[in-house]
Formats: structure tokens, sequence, C-alpha cells
């Protein structure tokens, strides 16, 4: 009886001397793997990038909002506006160990003649400033952030310096007018590679922005930081008892949100990983297309071998070592198209990452490759070559040498 290293051996002496139909076989499944291997990695890196920004910002911070009835920044779809006396509240919670607020509202942005609707955040002018600093998580390239007793200056987005928005970049010292004020740019932020605005956003500190919005008590967010980070899912629970409380709501008919930053990046992992699913399954038919393509092969590798078989057989071959041979052909054929799959789609993943470095000047898409993602995806094709080869290897270990030989 031959041993598997005899049956590797064979398997491949027989895969080489086809070389051309094994290349055009494996075709569907480096296919596959590559776009699994390419999703999946910038899937976790991404979800990676994302499990960073929430830890720079801390696990011990929880963020109120108004119900938003639309789009658009917090504060402009909103049911109902959290006010002073929410603040209050929210500040009078056990375990609550400091709070902030913000206004974050759309305001009008003009230079040269030109002008742009944008989305303007406030900065607190006390010692609670911190917390919005860490949610904000980004500082200036060039000039600085507003400071306390700054009146009418801002600090804009990386976007105004980069892209010609208006009719030249904006820089530090510039006077823009915001909401018909005029105001001095006295920073530009670096690049944070947000997608949805955050080159292009405006800071300003809180008693200037109340001025030229016109708002006296509303708040747009309230930030607050919990004494004990491991207790900060029943600070959310105190929090929202005593808003609803205050605001005489049921449960369940809240028009606030109340979230820790460890249940936001559980909610951002929850849609990444449904999206992730999505496009694995649809890279996934390539690899079910690459798995018909090798039953297809060995199939017509048995037709086109049959007196090899039935000679093998005649000089002692066993069923299962005809089984083994062509099992091992299709399994190997997977395989090989799951390492040239791999290489391409960690070539591809580099490529977004780069190209995505260049576009947004923050690895906010990384490509990521686990040894589970590399080991499991050459396994996989392993294992679909291999069922896709079974059933015409069972075929071919139970042909009958007689019948094997006499075939024309």
């Amino acid at each position: 009886m031959a041993s598997f290293p005899d049956y590797f051996r064979i398997a491949l002496v027989n895969l080489t001397h086809r070389r051309t139909r094994a290349y055009l076989t494996m075709v569907g499944i480096f296919i596959g793997i590559a776009a699994v291997v390419s999703l999946i990695s910038l899937g976790q890196g991404l979800k990676d990038a994302v499990g960073q920004q929430f830890a720079s910002i801390g696990t011990d911070k929880i963020i109120v909002q108004a119900a938003s009835m639309g789009f658009g920044p917090p504060g402009t779809g909103a049911v109902s506006n959290l006010t002073d006396r929410d603040l209050k509240i929210v500040r009078g919670v056990s375990g609550v160990k400091s709070t902030s607020s913000r206004l974050i509202r759309s305001v009008k942005l003009e230079f040269h003649k030109k002008a742009i609707f944008i989305v303007a955040g406030s900065m607190p002018e006390d010692d609670t400033r911190h917390l919005v600093m860490d949610a904000v998580n980004t500082k200036p390239i060039s000039g600085r952030m507003v400071e306390p007793g700054d009146t009418f200056k801002v600090t804009l987005g990386n976007g105004y310096a980069t892209r010609k928005i208006f009719d030249r970049y904006l820089q530090v010292g510039d006077k823009v007018l915001i909401n018909g004020y005029e105001m001095e740019v006295v920073g530009i932020l670096e690049k944070t590679g947000h997608v949805g605005g955050g080159d292009t956003v405006a800071i300003i500190n809180e008693k200037t922005m109340r001025e030229i919005l016109k708002i006296n008590n509303l708040h747009d967010a309230i930030f607050a930081q919990v004494q004990n980070p491991l207790e900060v899912e029943k600070v959310v629970e105190d929090i929202e008892r005593a808003l609803r409380k205050s605001r005489d709501v049921k449960e369940g008919k809240e028009d606030f949100k109340v979230q820790s930053s460890t249940s936001l990046l559980a909610s951002l992992d929850v849609i990444l990983n449904i999206v992730q699913v999505v496009l694995v399954g649809i890279a996934a038919i390539s690899l079910i297309v690459g798995g018909i393509g090798i039953m297809n092969t060995t199939y017509t590798s048995v037709i086109e071998r049959t007196k090899e078989i039935g000679v093998m057989k005649a000089i002692g071959a066993t069923n299962k070592d005809i089984l083994m041979i062509f099992l091992l052909e299709a399994g190997l054929l997977g395989m090989t198209g799951g390492l040239i799959g791999i290489i391409i789609g960690m070539g591809l993943a580099k490529l977004v990452e780069i190209a995505a470095l260049g576009a947004f000047g923050k690895s906010l898409i990384q490509a990521s490759f686990p040894p589970y993602l590399l080991i499991g995806a050459l396994l996989f094709s392993f294992v679909i070559g291999s069922i896709s080869g079974l059933w015409p290897a069972m075929q071919a270990s139970r042909l009958k040498p007689v019948d094997a030989l006499r075939y024309e």
C-alpha cells in the first residue's frame, strides 16, 4: 500500500504534465480567494483603525445627543434640543466626573466673494475643554487651535489649505466671514481622513459661536467623563433614567440618545461585520465557479487517463490509492490557486491602502493580514478543491481494471 508522500508525488507529477489546463482551472479559485483576502484584510484594517480612534478617546466617555429627525449636523433636525437644564442633570448623576458640551451647526463660510455652507463645532473655554479635545482627536499642522478668550477667531480643517475650495488655498492669518462675521484664521488642522467632512470643519470658541448663531442655552452634544470606566454602562442607564424623568418622556419614547464610546464602537463593529459578510458572500461566487472548474478538469482527467487507471489497478493499485491520487490532484489545484489568490489579494489590499493614504492623508483604511486569514484561505482553497474533485475521484476509483484497459 502506497504512503501519503507517494500519493502527493504522483499527483504533483500528473499536474505538472498538464500545466496549461491546471493554470486555467485555477483562475476561478485565485480570483475568489484574492477577493476574499483583500476584502477581509481591508475590513479588519478598518476595524483596527476605528478601534484606535476610539482608544484615543478613552472608554470612560459618554455622549448625549438630542434625537434627530433626519440628516445633517446634530441639532439641525433635532426633535427636542438639549438645554442647560439637561447639562445640569447629567452633571448631577452619580458616577459622572466632569461634563462639557458642544454646538455643532451648519454655518455660511465666505472668502473672496465665494460662499459655501460647512459644519462648525464649538470649543469650550473652561476646564472641561479636554473632553471635547479628546472627541475632536486632531491637532493643528500650522498655527494653533482656538484658545480660551479668543474672540472671532477660527481653526479650519485641512481641506481649506490643500484643496482649492475658494480661489486660493486658505492659510493662517486670512480673514473669512462666518455667518457675516469677520473672523481670523489662527490654525489649520492636520488631515483627519474622515470622508464625512472632517477636513472641511470649522472650530470656533463657544462664546463667539453662540453670538454668531444667536443661541443662548441650547446644546447639540453633551460629553461626560465617568469616575470609574468599569461602571460606564451603569452611568449611561442612570443618565437615561434622570433625563427621562426631567424631560417627562417614557422609556422607549426618548427624544435623546445616550451612548458610551464602547457601545458606539460595538455598533460600528456590527455594521462593519455585516458589510464584510455581504462582500465576502459576493466573492464566494468566484470560489463556487472555481470549484466547478476543478470538478470539470478532474472529471476530464479521469476520462483521458482511463487506461492509465486500468494499468495502475492491474499492477496492484487499490481503489483507495486511485481515490487519494485524484483527490490530491484536485486539492493541490485548489491550494495552488489559493496561494496565488492570497498573493494577489494582499497586493490589491495594499494598493487600496496606499491610494487611501494619498487621498485622505491618514491610514484610516489599512490592510491587516492576521495569520488566521492567510492560513484559513489556503486551507479553505484546498478543501474546496478536494470537495470539487471528490465525485470524479470516486468515479475513477470504481473503474474495473478490465473495462479500463479496453477503453478507447
